[in-house]
C-alpha cells in the first residue's frame, strides 16, 4: 500500500528525533552495574567483572565442575548479580545450570549480538566486551524454559532422535530390497506397515517363495496377492540379506528405546500439576483418532496429560495433533509472559519478515534463517489445513 505524504514526513520527523537525541546525548546508560561476563569455552572459561571489583578482574576457570563451583564462589565474593555468556554448542550448559543454582541472573545471549569490533581476538577481550555490552543493557537475553521444561523437552527430543532412526532403517531395508530386485514398494506403499513388516520379516526368517510371502498381505492391501507375488521374484544375495537382517534388529532396538522413552516422558508428566482435573486415568491406552495417524505417537494418553497440564486441549486447533503439540509445550513450555505480543513470539520463531531496507527501499525480503523446533513442528502440520474450510479454536 502506497505512503502518503503525511506518514512520509511524519517518518522522517522521527527519524530526524532519534538522530537530534543521540547527537546531545551520547553516553550510554549503565543497567547492569553488577554484571559479568563469560567467554564460553571447551577447556576452560574466561570471566571478567568490572576492574573495581577485584584486582585481578580477568580469570581462567576450567571446565571441571570443582572449577565452575569456584567460579560461582568468586562472583559472588565480587557482588556480581548478572552474568552474561554465549550460548557455544552445549559447553555453556553446565555452568548456565550452576549459575542459576547459585542464585544468578544469567543472560544467554545469541553469539551474533556479540559480534567482535577489529582486533578483539583473545579470549580475554571477548569476556571484557560481553562484560561492556551486558553492562550497558545492549544484550537481550534468550528464552530458556524452567528446568521442569528442559527435562521433558530432553526426553522428547531424544525420541524424535529414534523415531528419526527408524525411519533411516525403513530406507535402508527399501534399498537392500530394491538392490535384490524385490519390487515390493512399487505395491504397498508403506514399507513399515503391517503387511510390509510381516514380509519382510519373514525373508529375514528364511522363507524364500513369492506366494507364501503374499500370503501374508493384510487384506485391505488395494494390490491382488498375484501383483505382490510378481514384485517378490529377485535374486537373493546373501550380503544384502544380511544387510536386510541387521536393519530390522536396528528397527526393533529403535522402538525399544521409544517404550523406554514413552515410560520416562509418562514418569515425567505425572510431576506437573493439575491445571484441569485428569479426563482419563493414568496409564490408560490412547484412543486413536483421525488425528492420530502417526504410528510413532505415543502409546500412553498423551493428550488427556497435556491437557490436564495445559488447560486446554491443543488437539482442537486445525492442523495440531498430539505430536505438534508435545513439541509445542516441550520447547515453549507453559508460561507465554516471556513474550509481550504475539508478533514478538512470531519473531521468535523465525516466521516473521527479516527485510533488509535501506535508504527506505527493501533491498531483500525473506525471513530471519533459524533452528527452531516448534516453528518446524506447526510448518508440519500447516499443510493439514488446505484440506480444512474453516478454522476452529479449542474453547
Amino acid at each position: 500500500m502506497p505512503i502518503d505524504k503525511k506518514q512520509w514526513q511524519n517518518r522522517k520527523e522521527r527519524k530526524e528525533l532519534a538522530r537530534r537525541l543521540r547527537s546531545e546525548d551520547p553516553n550510554l546508560e549503565v543497567v547492569h552495574p553488577h554484571a559479568a561476563g563469560v567467554d564460553v569455552g571447551n577447556g576452560a572459561h574466561y570471566v571478567a567483572v568490572r576492574p573495581d571489583c577485584d584486582s585481578q578482574p580477568v580469570r581462567r576457570f576450567e571446565c571441571f565442575t570443582a572449577d565452575l563451583h569456584r567460579l560461582a564462589g568468586w562472583l559472588q565474593s565480587c557482588g556480581v548479580q548478572t552474568v552474561a555468556l554465549q550460548s557455544t554448542g552445549v559447553y555453556w550448559i553446565p555452568l548456565y545450570d550452576i549459575l542459576e543454582e547459585s542464585g544468578f541472573e544469567v543472560y544467554l545471549v545469541n553469539a551474533r549480538h556479540t559480534k567482535n569490533l577489529p582486533g578483539r581476538k583473545s579470549d580475554v577481550q571477548e569476556s571484557q566486551w560481553l562484560l561492556k555490552l551486558h553492562t550497558y543493557g545492549l544484550l537481550n537475553n534468550s528464552f530458556q524454559p524452567t528446568s521442569e521444561i528442559r527435562v521433558l523437552r530432553t526426553y522428547w527430543r531424544q525420541r524424535a532422535e529414534h523415531a528419526r532412526g527408524i525411519g533411516t532403517c525403513i530406507l535402508r531395508m527399501q534399498k537392500a530390497l530394491t538392490q535384490m530386485n524385490l519390487q515390493l514398494a512399487n505395491v504397498i506403499s508403506d514399507l513399515s506397515g503391517v503387511t510390509g513388516q510381516k514380509i519382510v520379516r519373514a525373508i529375514v526368517a528364511g522363507t524364500r517363495d513369492p506366494r507364501k510371502l503374499a500370503e501374508l498381505s493384510d487384506p485391505r492391501i488395494q494390490a491382488s496377492k498375484e501383483e505382490i507375488a510378481k514384485s517378490l521374484e529377485g535374486n537373493w544375495r546373501q550380503e544384502l540379506l544380511f544387510v536386510l537382517k541387521q536393519e530390522v534388529e536396528m528397527y526393533d532396538t529403535y522402538q525399544r528405546r521409544i517404550v523406554e522413552c514413552d515410560q520416562q516422558l509418562q514418569e515425567h508428566l505425572t510431576s506437573f500439576a493439575d491445571t484441569v482435573a485428569p479426563q482419563v486415568k493414568a496409564g490408560e491406552t490412547q484412543k486413536k483418532t483421525a488425528k492420530q495417524k502417526n504410528r510413532n505417537a505415543p502409546q500412553f494418553h498423551l493428550s488427556g496429560e497435556l491437557h490436564r497440564i495445559t488447560g486446554v486441549d491443543l488437539t482442537r486447533i486445525d492442523g495440531i495433533d498430539v505430536m505438534v503439540a508435545q513439541t509445542l509445550v516441550s520447547e515453549v513450555g507453559l508460561d507465554m509472559s516471556r513474550w509481550k505480543t504475539e508478533a514478538h513470539f512470531a519473531s521468535w520463531l523465525g516466521l516473521c519478515p527479516d527485510n533488509r531496507i535501506s535508504g527506505d527501499k527493501v533491498l531483500s525480503r525473506g525471513t530471519r534463517h533459524v533452528v527452531n523446533r516448534a516453528a518446524t513442528a506447526m510448518a508440519f502440520g500447516a499443510p493439514s489445513l488446505l484440506r480444512k474450510r474453516r478454522y476452529c479454536a479449542p474453547r
